[in-house]
Parts: structure tokens; C-alpha cells; sequence
């Protein structure tokens, strides 16, 4: 039986041994599905204290409960570990490392190529190899299919590699790994079919495309979209401010329109693992070719100018209130780059809490999702949200609307509050009242 026929037999009846290579907000909730589906999962992660706790457990991701940790690890389906070794006799793995940016806007992929000369090292051969970490188009043809060749295997026969961009979105649950449509492509037709064949038991609607390029090519396209809509609209917010108009109001009644119109909103700036990172990728790539991606610079631009915009409004107030900005108390509420979660990846209250010291403010934040904050020249723990921590801030900047917030004693206990979510939307408050 060939190499193809044996790994669809293994996948059919779930006697095939899954790999997963970082157990982070990607590579966990994908571990756990496999291991649901009835799969044995080897989770290899390079950090200790994460692999002890799961191993305990407790989860550090909030879309995985430990509830659904617990009969996995009782059951034996799910193993996590530091050893790469453990991954010697897996039939498929799963790459889900991170993949960050320079200081210079350029990729870092030394987690992708750590994780191929791992894999190498054990041997591909017989495998499949999935990359799911976002890059540029390219990556999975010119670095990870080098490093997995070994002894004249060929790519299609004696191994299989494909790309299949993750699409997770953290603190959703409308959409899941299994709801969420999973675009996939091989580098060769044998690859695509064993790939589809074993994201098929886990995903409702797998998605095959023409080649890892291209699979890698929708991914950067996906949040490229985003990216350069948001930042259409946070030029409009600076617009409607020197019009003096409601760009929220605005939005909102553009929204009405039932076609041609896609409503994005304004903020702070761009947070998380995905929007703020990827376009870049895409740009990297396309200057070793000689072009340059002009949206994705201009929105960038856009992008990036918010979290000073915000600090600039929150300026405005305190001027407003006959006070500076220089020792002036600024409560931030939420840190986390999204609502809901306690993810502080790129979150623009980052920027916003260096901004503010650079003007010499005293700050405090709470978040219910984030207990402390650590930046290189900022520590502090989450101050409990009462009416005396409100009274006594000279401003309130609402950075993450926190579905946990409680907007009432915001508004009836701050004295000045910058809103730069539309959080309060066309609510009465107390003091005095700013939005972007």
C-alpha cells in the first residue's frame, strides 16, 4: 500500500497520531479538536510552564476551558510535552507557531524554521506536515519543503506538506474550528487530498485551494481587507472631527444601506496577533519584487496615528477641565487589544500608556480579563472599578469595551471620560463626555 492510501487509512479511522507544534491560541483549541475527533494528540510547546500547567489541567487560553482539558489528559488523547522527540512516530503535525514582526516591519520566521528543523530531525517521512502560521506567499515551498526533504524523498509520495492558514478568532463563539470554513492547500494533489481528508474530521467545510502560495496568499488577503478598511475609517473619524460631525453617526447610517457597504468602525488603533502584523507580510514580500503595496503603507500610517489621535482627545479634556496633562490621574479601562479577552498583543492601550507617560500622567487600569500589565517601563496590577477610583481619576479613556463593564457607575462617578469604542453610545453622563 502506498505511502498516500496507508495515512487516508489512518485518518479514516482515527488510528493516525497527531502532531501539533505550539500550543498557543491556535495550536491549543486545534490539538483539543483533534483529540475530541478521537485522534491521539502529541502538543509540543517550547515553554515549560505552559506545557506544566496543561499537564495539571488548567488552561491559559480562554476559548479552552479546562473542563475539556480534563478527559483528554484522563482518556490519554492528549499529550502535551517539551520533546520534540515525542513527535517521531505522529502521522500528521500541525506547525502553529508564532510568527512576529521585526522592530524594522520585517518577518520574523525563525519559529517556523526552528519547528521544520525539529520536524527533520525526527523524520518526515510517511508524514504530513502542516503549516497553519501566517506568512508571506512562498514560505511553505522555499523553507519548509527543504528542510523535510531526506534520502531522495519526494514531496507527494514519501511525504506530504500543505498550508491551511488559521482563522481563529479568540473569544468568539459563533464561530469555532469546526463552523469556521478551513482553506487548505498542498503542495502537490496527493498532498491537498490527505490534508483536506484529516482537517475534514474536525472542520464542516474544508476549503482546497491551488497551491500553498495561494492558501497563503487568502490569509494575508483576509486581514489586508480589514486592515485597510479600518484605517479608511479612522481617517474618516479624523475627517468627521475637523467637520465637527459624529463619525459613529455617520457609520451607523451608512450601515443602513442593505448592499455596497460594509460597516467598519473607528478606535485607538490596531491590536491582537493578526490585523496589525499580517499586511506586513504581504508588503515585505511584494518590496523583494519591486513594488510597492501602497494601501497597505497608507493604512498603516492611518493605523498606527490612532493611539496618539486618542491621547491628543484625552489632552483636549484635561484642557477643557483647566488641568495638564503632566500630573494628571488617567484611568484606562481595558487593556486588552479586543473585548472580552486577555490578550494584550499590540493592544493600543500599549501606545496610549507610553504616550501618556512621555507626558508625564499617572496611570492606572483596570480590566477584569488582564490582572496585571507588564511593559518594560510600566508595571502594574488591575484597580478595582468603584465609584472612588472613578472620582479620583481626572479622566476615564475607555481603550476595550468590556462587555463586564459597568457603564452606569462609569457615567455617574467619572468626572471626564474619552470613549473611544462608543462605548456609552448616546448615553447620559455625569461629567463631561469625549469620543473620537
Amino acid at each position: 500500500m502506498e505511502r498516500k492510501e496507508q495515512l487516508l487509512h489512518k485518518i479514516d479511522n482515527r488510528q493516525a497520531k497527531i502532531g501539533v507544534v505550539g500550543l498557543g491560541y491556535v495550536g491549543l483549541p486545534l490539538a483539543v479538536a483533534f483529540a475530541q475527533a478521537g485522534f491521539t494528540v502529541i502538543g509540543v510547546d517550547v515553554s515549560p510552564e505552559k506545557v506544566a500547567l496543561l499537564q495539571a489541567g488548567q488552561s491559559y487560553i480562554d476559548d479552552v476551558p479546562a473542563a475539556e482539558l480534563a478527559p483528554l489528559l484522563a482518556n490519554g488523547r492528549f499529550h502535551p510535552t517539551t520533546d520534540y522527540n515525542q513527535l517521531a512516530d505522529t502521522d500528521a503535525i500541525s506547525i502553529c507557531v508564532p510568527t512576529p514582526l521585526r522592530k524594522t516591519k520585517d518577518p520574523d520566521i525563525s519559529y517556523i524554521i526552528n519547528a521544520a528543523e525539529n520536524i527533520s530531525r525526527v523524520g518526515a517521512t510517511g508524514k504530513l506536515v502542516v503549516l497553519e502560521s501566517t506568512t508571506y506567499p512562498g514560505t511553505t515551498e522555499e523553507v519548509i519543503l527543504p528542510r523535510l526533504i531526506h534520502n531522495g524523498d519526494r514531496v507527494g509520495r514519501d511525504f506530504f506538506l500543505a498550508f491551511s492558514p488559521e482563522r481563529i478568532d479568540p473569544g468568539r463563539t459563533d464561530y469555532t474550528v469546526y463552523n469556521t470554513p478551513k482553506v487548505i492547500g498542498g503542495m502537490t494533489d496527493a498532498c491537498a487530498e490527505t490534508a483536506v481528508a484529516l482537517y475534514g474530521t474536525i472542520v464542516a467545510q474544508p476549503v482546497p485551494v491551488s497551491s500553498t502560495a495561494a492558501a497563503e496568499m487568502v490569509k494575508l488577503l483576509e486581514n489586508t481587507f480589514r486592515a485597510v478598511n479600518i484605517g479608511l475609517v479612522n481617517e474618516v473619524a479624523l475627517m468627521c472631527d475637523r467637520l465637527g460631525l459624529n463619525v459613529w453617526e455617520v457609520v451607523e447610517a451608512a450601515a443602513t444601506k442593505p448592499y455596497g457597504f460594509m460597516p467598519f468602525y473607528p478606535g485607538p488603533g490596531l491590536g491582537g496577533h493578526c490585523i496589525p502584523i499580517d499586511p506586513h507580510y504581504l508588503s515585505w514580500k511584494l518590496r523583494t519584487l519591486n513594488y510597492t503595496a501602497r494601501f497597505i503603507e497608507l493604512a498603516a500610517e492611518v493605523n498606527s496615528s490612532m493611539p496618539a489621535y486618542a491621547v491628543s482627545k484625552i489632552a483636549a479634556g484635561l484642557n477643557e477641565m483647566r488641568k495638564a496633562v503632566n500630573g494628571s490621574r488617567v484611568l484606562l479601562l481595558g487593556v486588552a487589544y479586543k473585548p472580552n479577552v486577555a490578550d494584550v498583543r499590540e493592544s493600543p492601550a500599549l501606545d496610549i500608556i507610553h504616550l501618556l507617560q512621555a507626558q508625564g500622567a499617572e496611570i492606572a487600569y483596570h480590566d477584569p480579563h488582564v490582572p496585571s500589565l507588564s511593559l518594560d517601563d510600566f508595571t502594574a496590577e488591575s484597580v478595582p472599578l468603584t465609584a472612588v477610583s472613578l472620582q479620583n481619576a481626572d479622566c476615564v479613556v475607555i481603550v476595550t469595551n468590556h462587555a463586564a463593564f459597568d457603564y452606569d457607575l462609569i457615567t455617574q462617578h467619572a468626572p471626564l471620560i474619552v470613549d473611544t469604542r462608543n462605548a456609552l453610545k448616546n448615553g447620559a453622563v455625569n461629567g463631561r463626555l469625549l469620543t473620537l
